[in-house]
């Protein structure tokens, strides 16, 4: 797949529907091709395989309806788009992976047709945001809304740079307006009995942080000048902070770590919170590697 592709995993059930038709205006907004995939899987692991040619061959021509069915709607929800898909035997999280191999945008649903509401723990989504080489937007929320600005959490670290970068070419792409959301815990060390409370003045923090959050953000700025950036620098739990940001957003983009130490550590907790809670679409930023971990 090329990077400027956007392959969209798709499986029949509305959340894919709801990726499907994202994916399929993101394609149009950005001039990319629109690469609709389907990973079917009919064998139970461990067992023999029990079907015949012929039900082999129905379980094909089943997915390949389901795929064409999927082109024929992002067709008539993005008029122009330039569309095509096909129909993978194998799990659909190292499928959507391996297509994303040269950097393309992969979009998938929240959950997927066999999955329960609320669990995300496992799912092609999780699966999909943890281990693609290239970025990843998992939709929910108001998916449908075109209105609203990118919102991105910044924590200093070092996939800050990312995605940051990363929010700027999406608000350019959009209405041109960026908010910069640092949360700041303010959390206290310990101090021996003997001695008083150490004074703490959190408007005195805030501050500080809105200010060096500023500065770090001008030569962002002369950069993309076209883009409208409001930087703000709240004091509260990144996760319930960013989780209310992105309501009335069109979408909320996070950083990973790299791709070093264990899978589940890679978008840290903020990161995997916002999976199972964000109020918009979710756009996980990271620069390309070589070789998937799936």
């Amino acid at each position: 797949m090329s990077s400027n592709e956007i392959i969209v995993g798709v499986d029949g059930a509305a959340p894919s529907r709801t990726a499907l038709r994202w994916a399929s205006r993101e394609a149009v907004r950005r001039g990319a091709e629109l690469v609709v995939l389907l990973a079917y899987n009919w064998r139970v692991p461990g067992t023999p395989t029990i079907l015949g040619p012929e039900l082999e061959q129905a379980a094909q021509d089943q997915a390949e309806l389901v795929v064409a069915d999927a082109v024929a709607e992002a067709r008539a929800v993005a008029p122009g788009v330039t569309a095509r898909g096909h129909a993978v035997l194998g799990d659909p999280a190292p499928a959507l992976v391996n297509a994303g191999l040269d950097g393309g945008l992969i979009v998938v649903g929240s959950r997927g047709q066999y999955g329960f509401p609320a669990a995300l723990v496992g799912s092609v989504s999780q699966q999909v945001a943890l281990h693609a080489d290239g970025p990843v937007v998992v939709v929910r929320g108001k998916a449908e809304s075109a209105e609203g600005p990118v919102v991105v959490g910044f924590d200093g670290s070092p996939g800050a740079d990312e995605a940051l970068r990363t929010a700027f070419e999406e608000a350019s792409r959009r209405d041109g307006r960026l908010n910069v959301v640092q949360a700041i815990t303010t959390t206290l060390p310990s101090w021996p009995v003997s001695l008083p409370p150490m004074a703490y003045d959190r408007e005195a923090v805030r501050l500080a942080a809105q200010s060096d959050l500023e500065h770090t953000l001008a030569s962002w700025t002369e950069k993309y000048p076209q883009v409208t950036v409001a930087p703000r620098a709240v004091i509260g739990n990144p996760s319930r902070v960013l989780i209310a940001a992105s309501q009335g957003a069109q979408l909320i983009v996070v950083g990973t770590r790299g791709h070093g130490g264990f899978a589940g550590l890679l978008l840290g907790s903020v990161g995997l919170h916002l999976l199972h809670h964000a109020e918009c679409p979710l756009l996980v930023a990271r620069p390309q590697r070589s070789m998937s971990k799936l």
